[in-house]
């Protein structure tokens, strides 16, 4: 997997912009299968920030109705990265 196809897009909640406390900590979805390295080094390769840690969590899909068939939506992978003293992403731009 390439480092291009590891980061999906930034998530911009409320949750993830202010209850998080801190401006160097962003979350992030990323692809299921990207472990903390890899996550580490297209963030650090993309935004051109030093990262100093990563927690990861996968979000489990919900199960929903389609009329009267039940489905369920995909998991996906979150990733909360904390940046280094002094470093920011601007993901409004």
């Amino acid at each position: 997997m390439l480092l291009k196809d590891t980061l999906v897009r930034p998530i911009v909640t409320e949750k993830s912009t202010s209850f998080l406390g801190s401006d160097s900590v962003y979350a992030f979805e990323v692809s299921v299968d990207a472990d903390k390295n890899r996550i580490k080094r297209a963030i650090e390769s993309f935004y051109g920030v030093r990262v100093e840690t990563v927690h990861t969590m996968v979000v489990r899909g919900k199960v929903k109705r389609f009329g009267r068939h039940f489905g369920k939506r995909k998991n996906w992978k979150k990733a909360y990265v904390t940046l280094a003293d002094g470093e920011t992403i601007n993901v409004f731009a």
